[in-house]
């Protein structure tokens, strides 16, 4: 990855809807080259997926969970993910194993996913952050 791929990715993390045309204008490069550079960034993975960040009124948290020692936080993750209301599943370095961003309706609904988070049997420990505010990078 060089300098012009990181350009071309900070235009799209800014907004992934954001034309070939503007980016190669915005970079000063072909269209073309624009399109084969994402291309290639998703076919190495590079670009997992283009998303949408939403408004939604809702309440937002990250809950940091813990997990025994002996546990693929792998597959927990994984299951955690299928969760309706959970945007993000990371696994984490530190404290916590696993940290969900999770977008509920209201705060019941939040209290629900903790609750059962926290009737998984490899869970140990949870923490629960609300997010009162959120910039884009």
């Amino acid at each position: 990855m060089d300098d012009l791929d990181r350009e071309i990715l900070d235009i799209l993390r800014e907004d992934s809807r954001t034309p070939y045309t503007e980016i190669a204008d915005r970079v000063e490069t072909s269209e073309g080259t624009v399109r084969n550079r994402v291309e290639r960034l998703l076919d190495t993975g590079v670009i997992e997926r283009f998303t949408v960040a939403t408004r939604t009124g809702n309440v937002k948290a990250m809950i940091e969970i813990g997990v025994a020692v002996d546990v693929d936080t792998g597959a927990i993750s994984g299951r955690m993910a299928d969760w309706g209301e959970v945007d993000f599943v990371w696994q984490v370095s530190g404290e916590e194993d696993i940290v969900v961003v999770a977008d509920t309706a209201d705060t019941g609904s939040l209290n629900d996913l903790i609750t059962r988070a926290r009737e998984m049997d490899e869970v140990v420990s949870t923490k629960t952050r609300l997010i009162l505010s959120e910039k884009r990078g």
